[in-house]
């Protein structure tokens, strides 16, 4: 199954859309969206595996970030709540007005604050190795917990990490601060949709304490663990897979009765 490849312009700055669905279901109204969106340094490369798995049944756009996955730099510090703003008006420009936002690592911010800003568009979130702990919020923790996630990816996704790093430095440096210092947990407590958080159980980033704190300060919140480490999503891609569509329908049934 091969990506609809397309970039589009918001305020200037390029977005790349990845969509993939259904034979022949690309372009339809296939409702809701699943919308990837990855972390600090990455690109749609992050959620190959799983969006393969997901858009089997569904439409899935995975979105690559102003100045991530091989797109300029955009020469400024974006906000996470910029980044929210970009990635519903990207997406919305192809006609999604309905969706379920899965964010990962710095992605898990930039999800919730487009459900904040968005409230009418998104029907749930799923956060996969959220972040930033507020009891270790210091690039230094999370240096040597990144270097601690290197040992317990395997080596493809060390391959994406290290060469998506690479193409996206000049705006990797740029997001840290924003990453950091952004009130997630705060932030999750504020929303009125579903939060469903995903941890690999391997993850030195995203721990358990912190993941729990989080579901707990969701108004409707879940926690589930699989085995794998901070990309937990591409350690076990139908499990995965299988998590997002069940938390979809349930919470589509509850919406109903």
């Amino acid at each position: 199954m091969r990506a609809l490849v397309e970039t589009v312009s918001v305020d200037g700055m390029p977005v790349r859309l990845h969509t993939m669905a259904p034979a022949g279901r690309r372009r339809d109204s296939l409702a809701p969206t699943i919308v990837l969106v990855h972390g600090i340094g990455m690109s749609h490369r992050s959620f190959a595996r799983s969006q393969r798995v997901l858009s089997r049944t569904h439409r899935t756009i995975a979105v690559d970030l102003p100045g991530f996955g091989g797109l300029s730099p955009v020469g400024r510090r974006l906000e996470i709540s910029e980044l929210a703003d970009v990635v519903m008006r990207a997406v919305r420009s192809r006609g999604v007005h309905e969706s379920v936002l899965v964010g990962q690592s710095m992605g898990s911010q930039v999800v919730v604050a487009a459900a904040l800003q968005h409230p009418d568009e998104v029907l749930a979130v799923v956060l996969v190795s959220p972040v930033v702990d507020d009891r270790h919020r210091s690039l230094a923790w999370l240096a040597v917990a990144l270097g601690r996630d290197g040992l317990v990816e395997d080596a493809r996704m060390n391959v994406v990490l290290l060469s998506d790093y690479f193409r996206s430095i000049r705006q990797y440096v740029r997001e840290l601060r924003p990453m950091v210092r952004w009130p997630m947990l705060d932030a999750v407590a504020a929303l009125r949709v579903p939060v469903l958080v995903v941890r690999g159980t391997r993850d030195p980033i995203a721990r358990s304490e912190w993941a729990g704190r989080l579901t707990r300060a969701a108004r409707d919140g879940a926690l589930v663990e699989l085995y794998g480490a901070h990309h937990v999503q591409e350690h076990q891609p139908a499990p995965f897979a299988e998590l997002v569509d069940d938390f979809r329908r349930a919470r589509s049934l509850e919406a109903t009765r």
